[in-house]
């Protein structure tokens, strides 16, 4: 990417390179993120950013170069690609799984302090965007914003919702970029057996619980006027999420 390439531009979350470096907008969970970040440099964890500072209202990160973004679909729909990041996501869990942040951060998801007993600090958005890639192998993992203490269950299933992926088959091959019907059973083992888990057992349930926690919140914040959730409402998105848990609950068969 050349100099001042604006990575993303979602309003208030401008992102731009600068040479090696990345300037994104400080929040009031940078603090928290920043610890996180060091901690991983700390351990040698070679797939994250470095904190360079804050300036002028925004961090600076050393830039990570490779595909991310709408590029890395197709990075995920390989299947040496997916195995590749169920092995990034247990590198990372592996990292942060003794670290105990200090109790006054405050993490974007809304909670403070340390991870409790059988949590740790999860990415919080392991979406394939969100990894940067060389072909169909994870040389990074980027955007760290929404990192906060939870069971590690959180992330796997929030991995696997968009890698299996956990959509009907319309939208896997529309808007995922699978070349046809995805066998979401194969998949899913793949992706487990490179974390290191044996049993899909709960995960289904994990994801749904996840999509009734979002919609009861955005549909809280909609009827009080809170944007964008508001324009969600009104633009059917809110329903959306409603059929998908429907088709979840509905077809479960594929996945286990």
């Amino acid at each position: 990417m050349p100099d001042g390439h604006v990575l993303k531009d979602h309003s208030e979350r401008r992102v731009v390179r600068e040479g090696n470096t990345v300037r994104r907008p400080t929040y009031p969970w940078t603090p928290a993120v920043h610890a996180l970040l060091r901690h991983l440099e700390s351990v040698g964890f070679p797939y994250s950013p470095r904190v360079l500072g804050v300036e002028n209202g925004e961090e600076i990160l050393t830039y990570m170069e490779g595909a991310s973004g709408k590029h890395a679909w197709a990075s995920v729909v390989d299947e040496r690609g997916l195995w590749a990041r169920g092995r990034m996501l247990r590198y990372y869990h592996d990292a942060v799984a003794d670290w105990k942040p200090d109790e006054d951060l405050i993490w974007a998801a809304g909670t403070m302090g340390t991870a409790a007993p059988g949590e740790l600090i999860c990415h919080g958005d392991f979406g394939p965007w969100n990894l940067v890639w060389d072909g169909v192998r994870p040389v990074g993992i980027i955007d760290w914003d929404f990192a906060h203490p939870a069971p590690a269950r959180k992330d796997i299933a929030y991995a696997l919702e968009y890698v299996v992926p956990l959509r009907d088959d319309t939208e896997a091959i529309r808007n995922f970029g699978h070349p046809a019907k995805p066998n979401r059973r194969r998949r899913m083992a793949i992706f487990l057996q490179a974390y290191g888990l044996n049993s899909p057992d709960g995960l289904i349930d994990e994801v749904i619980g996840n999509h009734r926690s979002s919609l009861e919140t955005a549909r809280m914040l909609a009827d009080n006027g809170i944007e964008p959730q508001a324009t969600w409402a009104r633009e059917g998105r809110l329903a959306e999420v409603e059929a998908r848990i429907t088709w979840l609950e509905e077809n479960r068969h594929l996945f286990t």
